[in-house]
């Protein structure tokens, strides 16, 4: 994002308090100081319709029982070699959509998807490091939640059901 971007932020609005908030007077900083990366969408005659930002992750896989449920989950290749090597290992690289908002005119045209259309393509295609996943930790609410869900998106663990927020992953 450029500085003018960060100015025009303050008129972005997607209707949810907590991420406005976020992009008004949050994102420069975490920018600057190497937390995330953030990006914009725009039109000539809206200015920004979207934000987003990106930051590393990775996934990490607890116990046993939490490993089982997490590979009962994946759809995984069919060679033993692989297979095996994925499951030997205790944490995936990913990439996290950290914030992601549209602005509330403009939702429900597919912006969103197409956000994370570009996210997955661009981690899967030039693979320039190692990313298994994307990940999001998405406000628990129905409306979001059915977002992600028909976006791909499978939960990790049912231990944050009842949490502000509901960790989901879905496969490159």
């Amino acid at each position: 994002m450029t500085d003018a971007d960060y100015e025009n932020m303050s008129a972005f609005s997607c209707g949810v308090d907590e991420l406005d908030k976020f992009f008004r007077t949050e994102v420069k900083e975490c920018v600057e100081r190497r937390y995330l990366s953030a990006y914009c969408a725009f039109t000539e005659s809206h200015g920004i319709v979207a934000a987003f930002t990106l930051m590393n992750d990775s996934i990490m896989i607890g116990g046993d029982d939490e490993k089982a449920d997490f590979f009962e989950d994946l759809r995984l290749e069919e060679d033993a070699n692989i297979v095996n090597f994925f499951k030997q290992q205790s944490s995936y690289p990913a990439i996290n959509i950290g914030h992601l908002g549209t602005a509330i005119e403009y939702q429900g045209n597919g912006i969103g998807m197409a956000i994370i259309e570009f996210v997955a393509g661009t981690f899967s295609m030039y693979r320039q490091a190692g990313c298994q996943f994307i990940t999001v930790d998405t406000l628990n609410n129905p409306r979001t939640i059915r977002f992600y869900s028909s976006n791909g998106f499978s939960f990790q663990t049912n231990k944050d059901f009842f949490a502000l927020t509901r960790r989901m992953y879905r496969i490159l």
